[in-house]
């Protein structure tokens, strides 16, 4: 397994390393053993799919609030995704600063998310599938997030604003300016 450092400190990027014959491959894509040695502390409580049907399908983004605050750990099952992560941690040098990775089924390509930065992603083909882990439960009053389209934020989305498929609340979520400090 390899793991790289994105330039958000916390933020890291998996890379399970396969191992083919003849039947096929073996994967192994989660060791809490070597994610502890990397410096990733978290024990993932509960797992999380989605399906997402159209390409330009934007979900995001998303975190929780304290004390219900998630770590997660996402990858592709089916399909794959334009990811993004914001850092929302207000006395951090990075702070509203993001990153991004194109995961998919053929890469495997995993990315850890810390608690403390928004997550979100869109898909880049039909029928996607994105599974993920996560550090905490659902908390339905700790729901929280920002605006995809965020200008402050300058993401380069991989479709136009009119071209995506995104649900009403999500339509709907705050810029960050709006939500302020949150972590």
């Amino acid at each position: 397994m390899k793991i790289t450092q994105f330039s958000l400190p916390g933020v890291v990027l998996v890379v399970p390393r396969r191992y083919e014959d003849s039947r096929g491959y073996f994967a192994e894509l989660y060791s809490q053993e070597r994610f502890r040695e990397a410096g990733i502390p978290d024990v993932f409580v509960q797992d999380n799919f989605s399906l997402s049907e159209k390409p330009g399908t934007i979900r995001g983004l998303h975190f929780q609030l304290p004390p219900h605050e998630q770590s997660k750990l996402v990858r592709v099952s089916r399909g794959r995704i334009f990811d993004v992560v914001v850092d929302l941690r207000p006395f951090s040098p990075t702070y509203k600063a993001h990153v991004s990775a194109e995961l998919s089924k053929e890469n495997e390509t995993q990315i850890y998310v810390p608690a403390g930065f928004a997550h979100g992603f869109c898909t880049l083909e039909p029928d996607t599938e994105v599974v993920y882990k996560v550090s905490a439960a659902y908390a339905p009053q700790s729901e929280a997030g920002i605006l995809w389209s965020d200008p402050e934020l300058n993401i380069a989305w991989p479709f136009a604003p009119d071209a995506v498929t995104i649900s009403e609340k999500d339509r709907n979520l705050p810029l960050l300016k709006e939500v302020g400090p949150v972590f």
